[in-house]
């Protein structure tokens, strides 16, 4: 009995050892796990920032895409409105010769009067060229009216087209203003989502280098537990040793229990393994005749055309533009109006006026047909038929700004996409 105890003491002393050093390793161990799970939430968040900033430079790029496309069709309508502007002031000086040139006949006529006319009969060879003089006179003055109106209807013309052509700059330079803005928003996110993505990768490489340490402390403490573990085995193999040369007869013993135990448990096992016959199947069977797969489609009614999405658009001539509105009677901006009056026939379009070049299917502008959506920078609208734009077109009261007919032919298009 003493010798048992002798080598129940020896190998509780062995795994008190062995134990020890596994406690001793722990805090070290908890370090670095802390560590790592620090690591990966930075690389997450990291991987996060730089998604956004990729999205947000993509958004730049096509922003400064649009603001190019705006100054190339304002440099072109300011030209425009020089040329017009030129035009205008010589039809302006035309009709003014025109008329100064009139008021002096007019003039000579009236302060002759019938002396002027008494002279033509009296210097005439005869009486048929006198009618021919008097008529004469009568049709420079039906002449000057004439040409006096042509002129007055080419100033009025001209001042028509100078109007119109300078609502279509003041839309320009509203849109430019507002890809200006979105451009100086955007900067300023790209630099703070910048400075917060060096924030986190200086983070990282500092949480890298205390993962790096910890690591490297870890295998230093397993290096000394596998050490303190030999010498642990070492003494435990001698304690036994020692212990089983002063038992051997208690050990003789021990081995007979353990072998008539191992026979227990083969028994044990094999009676076990006898039950473990079970049946199965069916299951998945069952699952596939279950499965039911339905589907339908949606009619299209026979009032779903382009002209009839003119036809209701048309409507609401005259109504406010709204940023950011999509209401046909209270305001919409352009592509909140595109989106109102499709959505009247069933059809959801996304807010935006750079997401509708995507929507139904590509057409080429000489086949535009009304319903046909126009896009242009940061534009859009619903094309009307005969060159005319329907249209949300800015905050200006109308007609100079509100829901209206332009020229759909007033900027650059970018596509013209059609639903119907």
């Amino acid at each position: 009995m003493k010798k048992k105890r002798i080598l129940a003491f020896a190998l509780a002393a062995a795994m008190v050892i062995t134990g020890s050093q596994a406690v001793f390793a722990a805090p070290s161990s908890a370090k670095l796990k802390a560590a790592n799970e620090q690591v990966s939430s930075l690389k997450s968040k990291t991987s996060s920032i730089q998604s956004q900033l990729n999205g947000l430079d993509k958004d730049l790029s096509d922003v400064l895409v649009n603001i190019s496309i705006i100054e190339k069709d304002l440099a072109a309508k300011k030209a425009e409105i020089a040329q017009t502007k030129a035009d205008l002031a010589k039809a302006q000086k035309d009709e003014q010769d025109q008329y100064n040139a009139m008021k002096k006949r007019i003039r000579y006529l009236y302060e002759n009067g019938q002396t002027s006319y008494l002279t033509t009969f009296l210097e005439a060879k005869n009486f048929g060229d006198a009618l021919n003089k008097v008529s004469y006179a009568s049709q420079v003055y039906s002449s000057d009216r004439e040409m006096l109106t042509e002129y007055q209807a080419a100033v009025k013309k001209v001042n028509t087209l100078l109007k119109k052509v300078e609502e279509e700059e003041a839309e320009l330079e509203e849109t430019q203003d507002s890809y200006n803005h979105e451009k100086a928003t955007l900067k300023t996110t790209i630099k703070k989502k910048k400075s917060q993505l060096s924030g986190f990768n200086s983070q990282l490489a500092k949480a890298k280098t205390l993962a790096a340490k910890y690591a490297e402390a870890v295998q230093e403490e397993e290096a000394a537990e596998r050490a303190a573990a030999q010498k642990a085995a070492a003494r435990k193999a001698a304690a036994q040793k020692a212990a089983k040369a002063s038992a051997s007869r208690s050990s003789s013993s021990s081995s007979s229990n353990s072998g008539s135990s191992g026979s227990s448990s083969s028994r044990s096992s094999s009676s076990s393994s006898d039950r473990e016959n079970v049946s199965s199947g069916g299951s998945s069977g069952s699952s596939s005749d279950s499965e039911n797969i339905s589907s339908g489609g949606s009619s299209s009614s026979s009032s779903r055309s382009g002209s009839a999405v003119v036809s209701y658009g048309a409507q609401f001539v005259g109504n406010r533009y709204v940023w950011g509105g999509s209401s046909l009677t209270n305001g919409a901006d352009c592509s909140g109006f595109v989106m109102a009056v499709y959505a009247h026939f069933g059809v959801s379009l996304p807010h935006s006026s750079s997401a509708l070049r995507g929507v139904g299917r590509g057409v080429s502008q000489s086949d535009m047909q009304p319903g046909d959506i126009v896009c242009y920078a940061g534009h859009v609208g619903i094309y009307a038929g005969g060159g005319q734009l329907l249209n949300a077109s800015n905050s200006a009261p109308y007609p100079r700004g509100g829901i209206k007919y332009t020229n759909v032919h007033y900027r650059t298009i970018l596509a013209v996409r059609r639903i119907f």
